[in-house]
């Protein structure tokens, strides 16, 4: 920590159910013997006199007074092993000792490399296959990941992709994707309490080339491509940023089941619009994917019927306000839009933001807008700024334009839509391209 470094002692404060991930953290950061203390959860809510208690109480986590804690960790010398740190391997072994097909199924299981599920054992012939679908060397990096921002990031190369790739009964003609999927950096594990995902929505020709489905049923398992690929994402992301346990390296509270797979490939062919790498500067010949982070929420819907307007505002209000949505749409549903006068998918994206509202109570009523968007409004930072200085009733917009996405797939057999979290202003887009 800075302030450490310029000579002032510091002792970090938790909440009692991350003492597991906040010591670990810092094991895995070099300083094992990191003063710490803890208090009750929850803090969010609490009254002063709680609070107040919480201080004058026990540390629920070391059991000693919470403030003798404090005062001992600030003013007691640092020791010989404070000094020595901690330093440790971070590579896995490249190959396994021969075994059993049940063995080895049974030694990935117990060393949490798989989802629990069946996998492809990823042998030096079947990694050596998936290699083939790249022009990439073996060794080559392609990117760096970790589970939160507050741990450190893992590097990981193409063979290291592709081990997971075929663990995932991934093709060789699926790899370019899931090698850019790798590195665009997203993790479909994320650490966070929330338990975000990373919906990956995929364009230009690709798509077809490997088999992708984006008609009936486009969300759902029906495409060994979309499936695949998803879940070589999701596996790639536990394995190569440095695990994926729950209570150390996981802490999604209820989880997430968008977390096994969610990779979606856009029915362009079926769209009124532009397609959405289109819209942000590719050529329509280009295959990208596109990564969020999000996949916290999701709201269905129908139309446009006659009270779509309500219906939208509705499920607007309903959405978190630090997640803007993915709005998905089936092919009818669009074209629905365009006869209501819709005719650029940026006029649509446009009327979700402008009624996209809240009110300013309900706005700042929330966990996250509490954490990390307060501090900009209290900073000065626009359109946060006005908000948080609008009266508690006075109705606010949530989202700004850039943030929301809109995007068509479907196949035609009832006008349904979907609202997924995911903003597009913390989204990757990678060339797949680049990756063949």
């Amino acid at each position: 920590m800075a302030v450490e470094a310029d000579g002032v002692p510091t002792v970090a404060i938790h909440t009692h159910v991350f003492a597991r991930l906040a010591r670990n953290a810092a094991r895995v950061n070099g300083t094992p013997t990191l003063r710490q203390a803890f208090v009750p959860q929850p803090v969010v809510g609490r009254s002063p006199a709680q609070l107040r208690a919480y201080i004058e109480g026990i540390d629920p986590v070391n059991q000693r007074p919470f403030v003798q804690e404090l005062l001992e960790g600030l003013t007691r010398p640092l020791s010989e092993e404070d000094l020595a740190g901690v330093s440790f391997e971070r590579n896995t072994p490249r190959l396994l000792e021969p075994g059993t097909e049940e063995d080895l199924r049974r030694r990935f299981e117990e060393e949490r490399w798989t989802d629990y599920l069946p996998i492809v054992l990823p042998t030096e012939e079947r990694v050596a296959a998936m290699l083939a679908g790249t022009s990439r060397k073996p060794d080559e990096l392609v990117g760096r990941m970790r589970p939160t921002n507050y741990r450190e990031f893992w590097e990981y190369t193409v063979e290291k992709v592709a081990v997971n790739a075929v663990m995932a009964g991934a093709r060789p003609a699926y790899f370019p994707v899931i090698l850019a999927m790798a590195a665009s950096g997203m993790t479909a594990r994320q650490s966070s309490t929330t338990s975000w995902a990373a919906p990956a929505i995929v364009n230009g020709p690709i798509r077809a080339e490997i088999g992708m489905h984006c008609g009936i049923g486009a969300m759902g398992p029906y495409s060994h491509a979309n499936v695949a690929i998803g879940r070589a994402h999701a596996l790639l992301s536990q394995n190569l940023q440095g695990g994926s346990v729950v209570g150390d390296t996981y802490m999604g509270s209820i989880g997430n089941a968008y977390n096994v797979a969610c990779t979606w490939a856009e029915n362009e062919e079926k769209s009124p619009w532009e397609p959405l790498h289109v819209q942000h500067g590719f050529k329509r010949g280009d295959s990208v994917v596109t990564v969020f982070l999000g996949g916290w929420y999701t709201i269905s819907g129908y139309g446009p019927r006659e009270t779509w307007e309500q219906r939208f505002r509705h499920a607007l209000a309903a959405c978190e306000p630090y997640s803007p949505p993915i709005v998905l749409l089936d092919p009818s549903v669009a074209r629905g839009f365009v006869d209501k006068g819709f005719a650029k998918k940026q006029q649509l994206i446009d009327w979700l933001a402008e009624n996209a509202q809240v009110t300013a109570r309900e706005y700042w009523d929330d966990p996250w807008t509490q954490t990390l968007i307060k501090p900009h409004a209290v900073a000065g930072v626009e359109p946060w700024a006005s908000m948080w200085k609008a009266a508690p009733d006075v109705m606010v917009r949530k989202y700004r334009a850039e943030d929301i996405s809109v995007v068509v797939l479907g196949g035609e057999t009832q006008s349904a839509w979907k609202m997924v979290g995911g903003n597009f202003a913390r989204a990757k887009m990678v060339k797949v391209d680049d990756w063949r």
